[in-house]
């Protein structure tokens, strides 16, 4: 039987998934195809959301989040490297919070709405902003 390939982890900002009730068609591919990781605090945000606006509809997606991504809980680690990030770029904490969190969670690819990530650049990690128009993703 041949072995099977491991797919490659991709960091799923908030955004990403506003993207996705909205129909993005490369949020959705990215979603079904990929291994997603999430921050903790991307369901807080979206928690926070479902509190302000339609509860019921806001509430199924994040428990379809929670059944079909890898949720990453805040550690030290992540805490830490995410105020090295936060001083080194201006970043916000949340967001680099959640940056972080991809980072030690080994994703090379990050999917984001927010500009702030594109603060963060290096070898290596791709941020890519579905804003952008002209995305094309070939694969995970």
């Amino acid at each position: 039987m041949p072995k099977e390939k491991k797919r490659k982890l991709i960091g799923a900002d908030t955004g990403f998934f506003y993207r996705i009730k909205e129909g993005d068609k490369t949020a959705l591919r990215v979603f079904q195809e990929c291994d997603v990781v999430v921050s903790i605090l991307t369901i807080f945000e979206l928690q926070r959301q479902s509190l302000k606006t339609n509860m019921l509809e806001w509430d199924e997606a994040i428990a379809l989040l929670e059944k079909s991504t890898i949720v990453v809980d805040v550690t030290k680690e992540i805490a830490k490297r995410a105020a090295n990030i936060a001083h080194g770029t201006g970043m916000p904490a949340i967001d680099s919070l959640i940056l972080s969190t991809f980072l030690i969670a080994g994703c090379a690819r990050i999917f984001t709405t927010d500009a702030h990530f594109e603060l963060y650049q290096r070898k290596g990690i791709e941020i890519i902003n579905l804003k952008n128009t002209n995305l094309h993703i070939d694969s995970c």
